[in-house]
């Protein structure tokens, strides 16, 4: 069981160490391996890393006569001491580079670097080392040094041992990070006339040196030239730093390391005073051409402050708290090229801000609070070329029309809602998160033709509004409109040729748009295209054609794409299309041959994998068989017929139902037309009868009964009528018995139609000419009557009427229609009964028990 356990959880370790702890040619990486002693190394090592083992002690027999070896790491031994005996060292005689660093108590013996004549690099940081170091002759064999790091120790002082003199290739000497609290003139004889590239004592505790007695120590840098100064982080307020500069008057220094001072009040406080134009007066006769005074709490930037430093190149004043500049504040920086004003609190810019800086290239005002920026702010800058406003708050770049032209400008995330200037001067334009919301700017920026590069990222753009048109001849190369909304703008069909005139444009990024689809040629025009990236997005498919066949380089990936074309993906030479939503049945197998042939590079092949079906889900698409598709390919075009018929099908029969539903009406209307417009002679029907019908309908309902039956069957209402129709309003005699009216009417008459509503219910003479009606039924054996209920009168009501009710168990009634599309539809029903002769078989009469031949009588209409 141990067994086990121990080869489940060791075996990584051992591999781990097997890579770590081995010999590569003449690198030995020894490193981590839990070394006690220096194993033996071959004699053409070059490279030899022993750190962080539990090596204890090195002695003249460690190592044996190694003369390439060049490269040694002794660094972190876990013992935390480390004793280096004499002579350790003396059979590595061409070793150049040498680190000791992070050996917590470093012992040394004063010839425990004797023999390392060639030795450049000597790494000695966080040793725990002394003053003594540095005073004694430690190093007095190492001619050739150029580099020695003693940062993180406790050196307390400075007086190098005159060993120096002879070390004539000196030139960098790191003393981070230690407990240096004074430098005396004298203290440095031993580096007089030497060259420095750096001299760095940042991190000590210069400044905890009464500034009297700064005054009194002298210039400790007398006679020895500096490329670099660096007295960062030492506590050094102004008047400190006004001391030192007058203390190393005349000292040539290139450049000089302030940050992390303490100069300035900073915001809301008055205890630190800001520097003013004495404070660097000192530093005039030391050619100074890189100051860094950052990091700090300087609050206002004072008149003339810079006066003195007529030679300066660089100047850096970032991350302070500069709230204000006055006036004349760069007067003298005639030289300047180069000014860094980034991480400040400046809210806005006047007009006379950088007066003076006639040379001056690149300025940074980035993350400031910078809102108005006055129109000339940047007019007498005749050799600016680069611009950094980034991280401000900026609503308007009116400020851009005096500047001549830029190479920069870098107007990222500010508050830009609209460009209101006619024209941005610059080679280069970033206008990324701001709030821009119309993508027609594009066009008004285009109109500057040496714009090579525009960022228009992580805006707002949804609209679009072209007031320009994009010249032919624009420049522009690199186009970013990555993480907008523009499918809102080519969902509208807007735009739809804002890539048309960029003709040299190599570099297009759409990528976080929400793009659902790529309009038709939406990047004609595109000739040059290589680079395209529409990453993040929506995108379901991808027609061949739809991108230039100069494109080379396309990234569709975390888009939604099911089954692609590998049309599309011919002309590219690199790829990016992972995390799609890959349906891997039959419909993938062109892709899936291609992806496994292809020449093109697929720069994320472990993320292309399949989304759906579920079984198959994240299983990557390399790994998939099709040869089974086969078969499925052949079914496939019997599927879609079978499809097709059925969709054919499905839609017939819905467009049938549509139809009769809501449009019945007028297809029987047409119906009609072509009837009697193909009937070339109409018969003339043998009239037996005065009329060819009699309407029976109540009083009450006469309206309604001239305007649908009168108006569309009455020959005498319109010519087009074929029917001479008998009722009351016309036909009755004047004076007459209503009685003999009505039986007149119903035996002149070939059919008698009774309109029956509820109101022709409530009418006795309605009633009553119902049954004369149905008498003649039984004289001439023929149905002669013809009832059409109208209104929602159910059977049991109209049964209640014992006439009605005999009439409705021998003959099917007509019912008004309720769709009013059905009217026509009805008017011919009815005309076909009335003009249809309908005799019956005696066997089928059924004579009532009481005549229907009764006398009529007067009767009283029922109330």
């Amino acid at each position: 069981m141990f067994y086990n356990i121990a080869l489940l959880f060791g075996a990584p370790l051992v591999f781990s160490y097997q890579e770590r702890c081995k010999t590569v040619g003449n690198k030995v990486k020894l490193g981590f391996c839990n070394l006690t002693h220096v194993p033996y190394l071959a004699s053409y090592t070059q490279y030899a890393d022993l750190s962080y083992n539990y090596i204890q002690e090195l002695n003249s027999t460690s190592f044996p006569l190694l003369e390439e070896m060049l490269v040694l790491y002794l660094n972190g031994q876990e013992t935390k001491k480390l004793t280096i005996q004499k002579n350790s060292f003396r059979n590595l005689p061409n070793l150049f580079y040498l680190d000791l660093s992070y050996n917590t108590m470093l012992v040394l013996d004063q010839d425990a670097f004797a023999g390392l004549t060639k030795l450049t690099s000597l790494l000695l940081n966080h040793n725990k080392l002394n003053s003594s170091i540095l005073e004694n002759d430690y190093l007095k064999d190492l001619f050739n040094l150029d580099l020695l790091q003693l940062s993180f120790n406790q050196i307390t002082y400075l007086k190098p041992n005159p060993l120096f003199y002879r070390l004539h290739n000196f030139k960098v000497l790191s003393l981070r990070n230690n407990d240096i609290s004074s430098i005396c003139e004298g203290d440095l004889h031993s580096f007089q006339l030497k060259h420095f590239n750096l001299l760095d004592l940042s991190y000590n505790k210069l400044g905890w040196q009464d500034i009297s007695t700064w005054g009194k120590c002298g210039n400790p840098f007398r006679n020895i030239n500096l490329d670099i100064l660096a007295i960062s982080a030492n506590a050094l307020n102004e008047q400190t730093v006004k001391t030192i500069g007058n203390v190393i008057n005349g000292t040539k220094i290139q450049q000089l390391q302030l940050s992390h001072h303490l100069m300035g009040p900073g915001f809301g406080f008055q205890n630190f005073k800001d520097p003013d134009n004495l404070t660097f007066a000192g530093l005039a006769n030391s050619d100074l051409l890189v100051l860094n005074i950052s990091k700090g709490l300087i609050f206002i930037l004072e008149p003339f402050l810079f006066a003195n430093l007529s030679t300066l190149l660089i100047l850096d004043l970032s991350t302070n708290k500069i709230n204000r500049i006055e006036t004349n504040v760069f007067q003298g920086l005639n030289q300047l090229v180069i000014l860094h004003l980034s991480n400040n609190l400046l809210g806005e810019l006047y007009n006379n801000a950088f007066d003076g800086l006639t040379s001056v290239a690149q300025i940074y005002l980035n993350d400031n609070h910078i809102g108005p920026i006055q129109q000339n702010a940047f007019k007498n800058l005749p050799n600016l070329n680069l611009v950094d406003l980034s991280g401000n708050a900026i609503l308007s770049v009116v400020f851009s029309e005096s500047i001549k032209f830029l190479f920069f400008i870098n107007l990222k995330e500010n508050k830009l809602k609209k460009i209101d200037s006619d024209e941005l001067k610059s080679q280069i334009l970033h206008l990324s998160e701001n709030q821009l919301e119309d993508l027609g700017i594009l066009h008004k920026l285009l109109q500057n033709t040496e714009l090579t590069a525009i960022s228009l990222n992580q805006n707002r753009l949804s609209v679009c509004y072209p007031y320009h048109t994009i010249p032919l001849n624009n420049s522009l190369f690199h186009l970013d409109l990555a993480n907008n909304m523009i499918q809102l703008i080519w969902g509208d069909a807007r735009c739809l040729n804002v890539f048309h005139n960029l003709l040299v444009l190599q570099n297009l990024y759409l990528s976080n748009n929400h793009l659902q689809f790529l309009p038709d040629g939406i990047f004609k025009g595109l000739n040059s295209l290589e680079n395209l990236n529409l990453s993040s997005n929506f995108l379901r498919i991808l027609s061949p054609g739809v991108f230039p066949k100069s494109l080379l380089t396309l990234d569709i990936s975390k888009n939604q794409l099911l089954s692609p074309n590998p049309e599309v993906f011919f002309t590219l030479t690199n790829l990016t299309i992972g995390f799609n939503q890959f349906v891997c049945d039959c419909t993938l197998v062109n892709f899936l041959i291609w992806l496994n042939q292809t020449n093109t590079t697929v720069e994320d092949s472990p993320y292309i994998f399949c989304a759906y079906p579920e079984p198959f889900m994240y299983q990557s698409l390399y790994s998939l068989e099709y040869e089974d598709c086969d078969d499925e390919l052949l079914l496939r075009h019997i599927r879609f017929s079978l499809f097709v018929f059925t969709s054919v099908a499905i839609a017939t029969f819905l467009i049938s139902v549509f139809t009769y539903k809501y449009f019945r009406g007028l297809f029987f209307g047409l119906y009609k037309k072509m009837v009697f417009s193909m009937l070339e002679e109409k018969t003339q029907e043998e009239k037996a009868h005065k009329y060819d019908a009699y309407m029976c309908y109540t009083q009450k309902d006469f309206q309604w009964v001239e305007n649908v039956f009168l108006k569309n069957l009455d020959s005498e209402y319109c010519e087009k009528n074929r029917f001479n129709l008998c009722f009351e309003e016309r036909n009755f005699i004047p004076g007459e018995d209503h009685i003999v009216n009505i039986r007149d009417a119903i035996w002149n008459s070939k059919k008698t139609v009774c309109i029956v509503t509820k109101q022709f219910l409530r009418d006795g003479w309605c009633v009553e000419a119902l049954n004369y009606a149905q008498s003649r039924y039984f004289t001439d054996l023929k149905d002669v009557l013809i009832m059409v209920v109208v209104g929602s009168l159910s059977d049991y009501q109209l049964r209640k009427y014992k006439p009605i009710r005999t009439y409705i168990q021998r003959c099917e009634y007509l019912k008004w229609p309720e769709d009013y599309q059905d009217v026509d539809w009805f008017l011919s029903r009815l005309s076909y009964k009335m003009l249809r002769e309908e005799k019956l078989d005696n066997k089928e009469v059924k004579v009532p028990s009481v005549t229907s031949t009764i006398e009529l009588q007067q009767i009283v209409p029922v109330s």
